[in-house]
């Protein structure tokens, strides 16, 4: 098993090189860079913060535009600008120097954990990833628990119960489930329960209130569990759908396989036939989802969430800087996100060979 987890590990290295390798070339085709940002913000107000994103560059002249010059034709919007300030703005932002060059330093400053600082906020990329990764870590893995918690024993009592009145009964909250976009459940748990139209029980915002840090240590929890009631329930209810219906059909599919009517012949009770021989063999399939479950709760899932209850988490502040071209806040996320998902796949093959240790992933080769 050793041998087989540093094997993993291996080839954790080419598969993030080969994601992070792909996103850059995609990113060198895309348009409207961070330089045209820049001179789409000059062209069109010339505002104070300027001089912050340009470093205050000496050679603007009035009205936020350099004295003189040629139009630069590689960017949009630099008609009127000289091309000495267009190869300050790409030194400035790394675009002087060739994109293999720019690749493998990127690379070398990810190995070490260094992700530079964010093009437009005076801070360090890392800096806001302390800040928000609370938040997504909260919401992901509490939604992955809860929603695992309840469709797990609510599966498995369908599978048993198959046809029967809480069966049908249940189907019809799943469907729902399945059907409403979780960020739908969430506009409306604010409509009801967020001072929208009738009660005003849940804040609206935010994991904790005003002054939180001087609170009691209970009253932090409770002030905490009291803003995660909302955002949580939204995504619990879009995500036990999925892993209720995957675990009531394997349920099933094991249940009606030969060695479950023998162990039955053989009078054994019906829930040392359920967890003794069925429950090991059916939560393979659900366990192999829980990595994807993980990844999208943490990230995809919450983004509306994030945005909707007013919440600064990973999912926001990737899709931000996705939109502000923020290359150095995108690519980092982009890095985390990556080696977490492999991490994640990682232990979900450590879960297997706990839940079932006839599995042997040491005798795969590589």
């Amino acid at each position: 098993m050793l041998g087989y987890i540093l094997r993993r590990i291996g080839l954790m290295v080419p598969t993030l090189f080969g994601i992070m390798l792909i996103t850059f070339t995609i990113v060198q085709f895309a348009p409207g860079g961070p330089v045209e940002r820049v001179l789409a913000q000059m062209q069109g107000q010339g505002d104070g913060s300027l001089s912050r994103i340009t470093g205050g560059a000496g050679d603007l002249g009035g009205g936020g535009r350099p004295a003189g010059g040629e139009a630069n034709s590689r960017y949009r919007g630099a008609q009127g600008l000289s091309p000495d300030f267009i190869a300050k703005l790409e030194k400035q932002y790394g675009f002087d120097k060739p994109a293999p060059e720019r690749f493998a330093k990127m690379l070398w400053d990810y190995v070490r954990f260094d992700f530079g600082r964010s093009y437009f906020r005076d801070v360090t990329v890392i800096q806001l990833i302390k800040e928000r990764l609370p938040v997504s870590i909260s919401l992901g893995l509490w939604m992955t628990l809860l929603s695992y918690a309840i469709s797990i024993p609510l599966g498995i009592r369908k599978a048993v119960s198959d046809g029967a009145r809480f069966d049908r009964w249940t189907s019809f909250v799943v469907i729902i489930g399945y059907s409403v976009p979780g960020f739908m459940f969430g506009l409306m748990l604010i409509i009801l329960f967020s001072g929208g139209s009738f009660f005003q029980w849940f804040p609206l915002r935010g994991l904790t209130s005003e002054g939180w840090e001087g609170f009691s240590a209970w009253h932090k929890m409770t002030d905490y569990a009291w803003h995660m009631v909302l955002p949580l329930t939204a995504l619990v209810i879009g995500a036990f759908a999925t892993a209720t219906l995957l675990t009531k059909n394997s349920f099933l599919d094991e249940i009606r396989k030969q060695y479950v009517l023998t162990a039955r012949m053989k009078g054994l009770s019906q829930s040392r036939v359920l967890y003794g021989h069925v429950f090991r063999n059916a939560m393979l399939i659900v366990i192999a989802g829980f990595p994807g479950a993980f990844i999208s709760a943490f990230f995809t899932g919450s983004l509306l969430i994030e945005t909707i209850f007013s919440l600064d988490g990973l999912g926001e502040l990737s899709f931000r800087a996705i939109v502000g071209r923020d290359y150095p806040v995108v690519f980092a996320t982009l890095y985390i996100f990556s080696l977490m998902g492999l991490a994640v796949n990682l232990l979900s093959d450590l879960i297997y060979v706990w839940i079932d240790p006839r599995i042997d992933f040491s005798a795969r080769a590589t």
